[in-house]
């Protein structure tokens, strides 16, 4: 079949379930679509091609005994190269861990491969996940397939542009502030951040530990609810996550939104440009039309979200990355002739720019005489807002934003920091809240970029945020694949 690409997840699984396609010919079909289009896209830094048909070799002989396969089973799946695969390399997008091997799997990759899915390349990101745009990594920019001159998001860039262009028809990705739900609202797909302990951080080289969550980015919900099924569970490894059992999200019958209530910050929703305020607009009138009860919500807090996030997110990363010295693994400077050179010259050489303003900005929130004044505060302030969504959520079922304030925009617009972080204001409350967040694609006129519609759901509600987001896509004319990539 030529056309393999522009199925579902879902669907390749259950064609390969019925004997249609074998894994084999899943995976080749991929690697040949990642090998005709990844120049032009910078998607992934490294193609595992001969691990991922090894792998399927394995998922069809599996089949052909008639013994048990996984959810899965024959699933291609892009992985940031933040998050380990056992014998592979984990750069983060960074020099500092150009050779890097990683010895033992993340535990969502362990779980998507007894799932029977086949990890096929680690994708590009902004380096060690800091970023809005996808021109951080130390490797190559990543680049939206709608316009290659413009940003596919960040961090998770390439993992966001993969699935768009159909290199791959499922990654994952890693949301410390909106960098799973912003880059699949810049091109197109869908994007879930789980609640902050419904998935296992363990094997994800870490940013903002009281932040970070992996999620899938997929072209519909019902493969981003199939990743979740298989990823979305307790580990030990991890002590952080929920010893909960695993929610149903597959469970996706329901159509409409019949006696649910639908919150709006109206008062905190500015700075959006026209067309993002038209179709915000637009989404709601959608939520309405599905039986939806709209509600203005109090929500002012969030004003200073980007304040808070900036100092809790860099103290955390200042910490996080203090490990990468040189001494027990990553980049070691050739230069270097003393144990304080190799402290300094190797951060220097091995860190790019933007890893180095948080790290500065977030030893600085840390330091004995600023500490009260920044850190302190920014962390009462995160109570704060957390009470308020606990109020809000008091009152309704769900809060929906616009996902970003604008559009995918053009690679290298920005070059003042503080207006390139303002493109995050409306991700980085769930990350602070520590709520389940999704963005889903909404309908654009022909000829203009994709934007995506924001549903947030109390903690631990996961699998209701996913339902009310397959009632909304359901309801939404999809956004298709990008013509240069048919």
């Amino acid at each position: 079949m030529k056309d393999l690409h522009t199925l579902s997840a879902s669907k390749l699984h259950r064609l390969f379930l019925r004997g249609d396609l074998s894994a084999f010919e899943i995976t080749n079909h991929f690697l040949a679509r990642i090998e005709a289009h990844n120049d032009a896209l910078g998607s992934f830094l490294k193609v595992h091609a001969d691990k991922a048909r090894k792998k399927a070799c394995a998922i069809d002989e599996r089949k052909a005994r008639g013994l048990p396969l996984g959810k899965m089973a024959a699933i291609p799946v892009g992985i940031k190269d933040n998050t380990h695969i056992r014998g592979t390399i984990t750069t983060c997008a960074s020099k500092f861990l150009a050779d890097y091997r990683a010895p033992f799997s993340a535990t969502v990759v362990r779980l998507m491969e007894e799932a029977g899915a086949i990890p096929i390349g680690k994708t590009n990101l902004d380096e060690f996940s800091m970023g809005s745009s996808g021109e951080n990594s130390a490797y190559a920019k990543s680049r939206n397939p709608w316009d290659l001159e413009r940003t596919p998001g960040g961090s998770s860039g390439g993992s966001a542009a993969a699935v768009a262009a159909r290199l791959v028809p499922i990654a994952t990705g890693s949301d410390t502030g909106g960098s799973i739900r912003q880059p699949a609202a810049f091109c197109g797909i869908v994007g879930f951040k789980p609640t902050y302990g419904r998935v296992s951080r363990y094997g994800l080289i870490a940013f903002g530990s009281s932040m970070d969550q992996i999620g899938p980015l997929a072209t519909c919900v019902e493969d981003a609810a199939l990743m979740m099924e298989i990823i979305g569970r307790s580990c030990p490894h991890d002590p952080t996550t929920f010893d909960l059992p695993p929610e149903t999200y597959l469970d996706l019958q329901k159509k409409d939104l019949e006696g649910k209530v639908v919150g709006v910050p109206w008062s905190f929703l500015h700075n959006l440009d026209p067309q993002s305020k038209q179709s915000f607009d637009s989404s709601v009138a959608t939520l309405k039309d599905l039986g939806a009860t709209i509600q203005e919500v109090d929500l002012d807090l969030l004003r200073y979200s980007i304040a808070v996030y900036y100092i809790l997110a860099t103290a955390e990363a200042s910490t996080n990355l203090s490990r990468f010295d040189g001494i027990r693994y990553g980049k070691r400077s050739t230069k270097a002739d003393s144990v304080e050179d190799i402290y300094q010259m190797s951060r220097n050489e091995g860190f790019g720019s933007e890893v180095k303003k948080r790290i500065l900005l977030g030893t600085f929130v840390l330091s004995s005489g600023h500490q009260d004044e920044f850190y302190r505060k920014a962390q009462k302030m995160r109570f704060l807002m957390q009470e308020a969504f606990a109020e809000a959520f008091s009152a309704c079922d769900y809060v929906v934003m616009p996902t970003s304030p604008v559009n995918a925009f053009p690679l290298g617009s920005f070059q003042d920091p503080f207006h390139m972080y303002l493109q995050d204001m409306f991700t980085i409350p769930a990350n602070l809240a520590c709520l389940p967040g999704i963005s889903v694609p909404v309908p654009v006129a022909e000829g203009e970029l994709p934007l995506g519609l924001q549903i947030l759901g109390p903690q631990m509600r996961d699998a209701a945020v996913m339902q009310a987001a397959y009632a909304f896509e359901c309801a939404s004319s999809r956004i298709q694949i990008p013509r240069a990539f048919l």
